[in-house]
């Protein structure tokens, strides 16, 4: 079930996953915000608690949470820019999580395999989305029901 929502920040994610939850029984969450908190210009910090409840309300529910990381353009400076990459860091070691550091690892900058925001993959792309997400899907689509 793709309950993802073009745009969507954490807060928005946040909002919306309980009801997700609840009409879906999900066995696998795969969590995937962050960027456009980012991209806004918004307070890491409540990205990352927002995230933090995500990731509670899916091991509350029995869910088994894979955390997909992003990067962002360097426009917010460094400090802001290594926080931002941290925060999937920090949280996947918190909750013991697997991670997918960043998603469009091998694609963000081929421009052939890219939309012309720059910013999402175009259909040719996707095949490599899937190969940088499938190695930690895997173990989870594995474990015992």
């Amino acid at each position: 079930m793709n309950a993802s929502v073009s745009g969507e920040t954490t807060s928005g994610g946040l909002q919306r996953l309980p009801r997700s939850l609840d009409l879906n029984k999900p066995q696998i969450l795969i969590l995937e915000l962050g960027a456009n908190d980012a991209l806004r210009g918004l307070p890491l910090g409540n990205a990352k608690d927002n995230l933090s409840k995500m990731v509670e309300m899916g091991a509350k529910a029995g869910v088994r949470v894979l955390l997909v990381g992003m990067r962002i353009p360097p426009n917010y400076g460094p400090k802001y820019t290594a926080s931002f990459v941290q925060m999937y860091t920090d949280l996947s070691a918190q909750y013991r999580t697997p991670l997918v550091p960043f998603l469009l690892q091998s694609v963000a900058l081929d421009s052939s395999k890219m939309q012309d925001d720059g910013l999402h993959p175009n259909a040719s792309g996707e095949p490599d989305v899937l190969d940088t997400l499938w190695p930690q899907l895997v173990p989870l689509l594995k474990k015992d029901r």
